[in-house]
């Protein structure tokens, strides 16, 4: 898998609809919840992009501290069902937190994760903190790294 990291105006229009497209496969039709995934914070992320043939199967979105949380973040990481086995979501996790350190010179990170996946983000060195909580009617709890 091909990683890329893009500001959102150095996205193409081609780039930008995959990203919305996956994202919408996943978050919306996939785990049944309707929400305003497109919700005006793309324009100030730094976007991960996991290609394979041209085509994005992976991603995430990060930002700076202060944006989202007072730590820098990562949010909307996903990878497309038909490629969740090979690893990608391990490799798209590794480039976000790096690139988060590389170009917003930070390691302390602060994500909100579905609580099915809490193993998946210890792995990577993110503790829970706090009580669990419903996003858009989805168990999920803050970590730190």
């Amino acid at each position: 898998m091909e990683i890329l990291l893009k500001t959102f105006n150095e996205l193409s229009l081609e780039e930008l609809y995959q990203i919305l497209q996956l994202r919408s496969e996943v978050f919306v039709v996939e785990q049944d919840c309707v929400y305003q995934d497109i919700d005006g914070k793309d324009q100030k992320a730094l976007h991960v992009l996991g290609l394979k043939e041209g085509k994005v199967i992976a991603y995430t979105r990060c930002f700076d501290k202060g944006f989202y949380f007072d730590e820098a973040a990562i949010g909307r990481v996903v990878v497309k069902e038909n490629q969740r086995k090979f690893g990608y979501g391990h490799l798209i996790l590794k480039a976000s937190i790096l690139a988060i350190e590389e170009r917003f010179k930070t390691n302390n990170i602060k994500l909100s994760a579905q609580q099915y996946l809490t193993d998946f983000y210890e792995s990577h060195g993110f503790m829970q903190i706090g009580e669990g909580y419903l996003e858009d009617g989805i168990p999920h709890i803050a970590m730190v790294k």
